[in-house]
């Protein structure tokens, strides 16, 4: 890692990470741009852009706090602060995003930085991002036909504070890490980043930054679509090898710990707004001003000139691909565990007392094609799940490797294989904070698009984590 990093000391590009953040632990914030502080070029090429919202009582204090103790580690340390009464606007990650990179990106302008050096980091509040990350976007950009077109994904991984929350929501994190580092194989590009993704500075401004609308509530994912509808499918997603190290959510107690990541859940699902938003932009449907009617583009045949070739082919999958993130969790379960055991309980009930259906009237015993289907049916249904386990066997062993080779782990800090008995706790986590949450969210996109701006409690050691 270290010749890696050797090879690049010298960058010519700024790096802009935006970190928003609504009544997150100061100290949290602190660990997070300290990590960013540590970097060789953070002095010379790093800015920090400190999104603040002014909903949240004392942020002005914090973010004074945060400002006076990196006053010295990076180039500029710029902080903005989203006012709460935007008309039009959904609150959230999204919204603060916005104008956090419109108001910091204008200064850095006004500044003199040029930007066609300028890359655009998005960062939760807890993400650990290493410089070796940071290098490889700039390998990833410098090596690129066009890398104005690209946004730079890595793979997410919950290691921090893992052995310190319910196996459930280890977990569920764990799973959704696999999910993510599978998207990101796509060799199409048409994939999504999760949480911390890089672009540059030219295409967000081409876009028009991100969105801010009840559509636009699951910013990571929705600044994809955008950029890829709004170039006309010239925009891909560039994965980068480097793991971006977060926080599982933990609070004070068991079960108040399960009810924050059923909270964080639910924010996470109501992600499910770009269903509608991507099959309207693949179908070329755009809403008319007045918010109530949307009409049939003609296609621009100037834009069509610099279109990628195969666009018509790339909208198709992306739509498949963000139906397969959102219609998924909500059907899986139940499919797996309410359809599947009530068809069993129907045709072929315990006991005669609660039959329903009259053994002369059951299609399974009295056709042989149906017979057939059914026992097809209970075959995939039994080999269904495989997938995913051998998904999870490859992040099982990626996690040792990644602790031992980038954090320098000692074997007892990171998941042996003891830890298989928290997949015993893997239908309790795929029902509480995947099947009911996505389910919710789904049924309340239909009568009411926006939801209150909820962030889920996180506790932090700040002296546990120097140690």
């Amino acid at each position: 890692m270290e010749a890696s990093l050797k090879l690049y000391e010298d960058s010519h590009f700024y790096h802009a990470f935006i970190v928003p953040n609504y009544a997150e632990p100061e100290a949290l914030l602190r660990d997070t741009i300290k990590r960013l502080a540590n970097h060789r070029n953070a002095q010379t090429n790093y800015i920090i852009i400190l999104a603040m919202e002014a909903s949240e009582a004392g942020h002005e204090a914090k973010a004074a706090n945060l400002a006076s103790y990196f006053k010295d580690s990076f180039l500029h340390f710029i902080v903005t602060s989203h006012p709460s009464d935007i008309p039009g606007e959904s609150r959230g990650k999204g919204s603060n995003v916005a104008w956090a990179a419109r108001t910091g990106c204008a200064e850095l302008i006004q500044r003199g930085v040029d930007r066609r050096r300028v890359i655009l980091t998005v960062s939760d509040s807890d993400s650990s991002i290493s410089e070796l990350y940071i290098k490889e976007v700039e390998k990833s950009f410098s090596q690129a036909d066009d890398p104005y077109f690209l946004l730079f994904a890595p793979p997410i991984f919950f290691s921090r504070n893992a052995h310190e929350v319910p196996a459930c929501v280890r977990m569920t994190d764990i799973t959704w890490s696999a999910m993510v580092m599978s998207n990101l194989s796509n060799s199409r590009g048409i994939a999504f980043p999760c949480s911390t993704y890089s672009l540059s500075l030219v295409l967000a401004e081409r876009v028009g930054y991100w969105d801010t609308d009840a559509d636009s509530v699951g910013e990571d994912m929705h600044m994809m679509l955008k950029c890829f509808f709004k170039t006309d499918g010239l925009a891909r997603c560039a994965p980068i090898y480097v793991p971006i190290n977060l926080t599982n959510v933990q609070t004070n107690g068991y079960l108040s710990n399960m009810y924050a990541r059923y909270v964080q859940a639910k924010r996470h699902y109501n992600g499910v707004a770009d269903v509608s938003y991507c099959l309207r932009s693949a179908a070329g449907i755009k809403d008319l001003p007045n918010g109530k009617q949307s009409v049939l583009l003609q296609h621009d045949k100037k834009a069509s000139l610099y279109a990628s070739p195969h666009f018509w082919f790339d909208k198709l999958l992306m739509c498949l691909k963000v139906l397969e993130a959102h219609m998924i969790p909500c059907t899986s379960g139940w499919l797996m565990f309410a359809a599947v055991p009530l068809t069993q309980f129907i045709l072929f009930p315990p006991h005669p007392m609660v039959a329903i259906v009259e053994p002369a009237d059951n299609p399974i015993l009295t056709s042989d094609f149906y017979a057939t289907l059914w026992n097809i049916v209970k075959i995939i249904t039994l080999f269904l799940p495989l997938p995913l386990f051998g998904t999870l066997a490859i992040y099982e062993h990626l996690h040792r490797v990644v602790d031992r080779e980038m954090y320098h782990k000692a074997h007892t800090e990171s998941r042996t294989w003891k830890n298989v008995l928290d997949y015993i706790s893997l239908p309790i986590a795929a029902w509480m904070f995947m099947t009911i949450p996505s389910t919710i969210a789904c049924i309340k996109r239909l009568y009411r698009p926006t939801d209150q701006y909820i962030v889920s409690e996180k506790f932090f050691d700040e002296d546990a984590e120097d140690v």
